[in-house]
């Protein structure tokens, strides 16, 4: 029998959600959305039978609802995620987690104790190029990875003024809790180890300025509120004695936007990187995979040749949540990573807060 999943938000990212979730086998039997009308055009755009105008009214009107993906702004993340496992419901839900670390371990013990399978779609996780170079570390051809390098780099990327991106009540913060992937990317290639201490700084020089605004086309809200970081960077030190340098950023003077993980292991090297023609334009992105070795005297560049995915992993990761809820795969990410994340982003801000480095405990 078919997993019955009703989607929480009638955003752009159903797009991706939907597909994924069918090619696991899934049926996509709902869409709920606080504006009716919004959940009405969804289900008709992606062939859903049934809208509702809230959560609460699809968890009273289906019963056999199996799991839910909740696609809302970052402040709804928590509450959406309690209230859909208090129901007894699976859940795949956008990143961030949440605002916040306490929030993450809040919903990663409410899932145990619900019994139920919570993940994040960490996307970046599931596309081709990680995929491929993750076989290569989990063969041991890389050893320990020792240090790693997250970039997610934009120079003219600010997602609009005034609205929920911009407003850190809604948001939790900028680049460094938006652009998060590559710092999950990071920790996914060095098996997830137990941070110790950040230390960070972040920058807000370009956040108010109209000539770095993302090409998206998200209106600005005149008497909105913008109060985030345009670019942030930082140093991470974990208890095995690896480390991690991160630099995230909306508006930044960069070359161009770079989306990369570097790492240096104890027996290769590798890097994942894309690099855009144009800031956030998706559909222009060219993928690298590459892994270093010295290999009979001489330095050996594999160049790692993946299938195109312009989903970036979105659609691959939704399926996999169907897939690790039905017991034919391994779920892409656990809540207990989630938790250390964002233990790591609070780290960032308390630590750019404060000028000095932050204990992780």
């Amino acid at each position: 029998m078919a997993l019955k999943i009703g989607v929480i938000g009638a955003g752009g990212m159903a797009s991706y959600h939907i597909p994924g979730f069918r090619s696991g086998g899934a049926e996509v039997v709902a869409i709920a959305d606080q504006n009716l009308d919004a959940a009405k055009r969804a289900t008709e755009k992606y062939g859903v039978d049934k809208a509702f105008g809230g959560a609460k009214e699809m968890y009273s009107a289906l019963k056999d609802l199996d799991a839910v993906s909740i696609i809302t702004p970052n402040a709804f993340h928590h509450p959406l995620v309690i209230e859909a496992l208090a129901h007894g419901k699976h859940v795949f839900c956008e990143k961030p987690p949440a605002l916040n670390a306490a929030d993450v371990a809040q919903m990663a013990t409410a899932a145990k104790k619900a019994r139920k399978t919570l993940m994040f779609n960490f996307n970046n996780r599931a596309r081709p190029e990680s995929y491929a170079m993750m076989e290569y570390i989990n063969k041991g051809e890389v050893g320990r990875i020792n240090s790693a390098q997250a970039a997610w780099i934009r120079r003219t990327g600010i997602p609009g003024f005034g609205g929920w991106f911009t407003n850190k009540k809604l948001s939790g913060g900028g680049p460094v809790i938006d652009l998060l992937h590559m710092i999950d990317l990071a920790l996914h290639f060095m098996k997830y180890p137990q941070p110790a201490y950040v230390l960070a700084q972040t920058f807000d020089d370009l956040i108010d300025n109209k000539e770095f605004k993302g090409p998206w086309g998200i209106p600005d809200a005149a008497k909105g509120v913008t109060d985030v970081e345009a670019a942030a960077h930082g140093f991470v030190t974990f208890k095995s004695g690896q480390v991690l340098s991160i630099r995230n950023s909306w508006a930044e003077m960069n070359q161009r936007e770079e989306v990369s993980v570097v790492f240096q292991g104890q027996k290769a090297g590798g890097m994942v990187r894309r690099l855009f023609g144009r800031d956030g334009i998706d559909a222009t992105a060219i993928d690298s995979c590459e892994v270093y070795s010295q290999e009979n005297g001489r330095p050996v560049n594999r160049s790692i040749i993946v299938d195109a995915d312009e989903s970036m992993g979105r659609t691959r990761a939704a399926k996999n949540f169907v897939l690790a809820v039905t017991g034919k795969e391994a779920p892409l990410n656990t809540p207990d990573e989630a938790v250390k994340l964002m233990k790591i982003i609070d780290g960032i801000y308390a630590s750019a807060k404060t000028g000095k480095p932050v204990e992780i405990k």
